[in-house]
């Protein structure tokens, strides 16, 4: 992350985002296809790499192999303009000030407790016989009736990895020159994921 200074000098945490090029791989209509939708590729990746299917594809579309293929149903282009295949999507696509959705995956934490996953605050103090159970769970209020713990519990498990998405994020800057974006606050995942920008 950084940070930027608006109109009124206030700084701002903003996340970096390279937004393309992207490039136009297949445009899917209701007559060929059975529905409308716009696939998009990105990324550079090299062709031993790429299966040989998709290097027909891309190869079709007139592009080099791509690491990330995406379709999105409702998409226009600047200024309502029809997409064609082998047509890139820049930064340019956008405007600063615009509201955008990032879609991302989280970034796993692995297997965690109940205090970390849920915000449980333990069982208690060092009282009542208990020396190494401060992050436990506790009773979860099973007897003889049901006999069983219910599905949904939160327990301890598996944290992270998740697909999240982040609504309402500002676009703060733009510099076409690099394809890079500016988005003030926080987006899912780590250094180097790939996100969907929606409009």
């Amino acid at each position: 992350m950084t940070s930027v200074f608006d109109a009124a000098g206030k700084n701002i945490p903003c996340t970096v985002i390279e937004a393309g090029p992207c490039v136009v791989t297949q445009v899917k209509t209701v007559e060929n296809d059975g529905y409308a939708a716009l696939q998009l590729a990105y990324d550079e990746r090299k062709e031993k790499t790429t299966t040989s299917c998709m290097l027909g594809h891309f190869k079709k579309a007139g592009t080099t192999p791509k690491h990330k293929v995406v379709e999105f149903s409702v998409f226009a282009g600047k200024e309502n303009k029809e997409l064609a295949v082998g047509d890139h999507v820049t930064v340019d696509f956008f405007a600063e000030n615009d509201w955008v959705d990032v879609v991302g995956t989280s970034k796993g934490k692995g297997f965690q407790g109940v205090v970390r996953r849920h915000g449980y605050s333990g069982v208690g103090g060092q009282t009542h016989g208990q020396h190494n159970l401060m992050r436990a769970p506790g009773s979860l209020g099973a007897a003889a009736f049901p006999a069983r713990v219910f599905k949904g519990t939160k327990l301890g498990g598996r944290m992270g990895g998740d697909r999240v998405k982040v609504l309402n994020l500002v676009i703060m800057k733009l510099i076409p020159e690099s394809n890079l974006m500016l988005v003030k606050g926080s987006v899912p995942g780590a250094t180097g994921s790939y996100l969907l920008i929606e409009d």
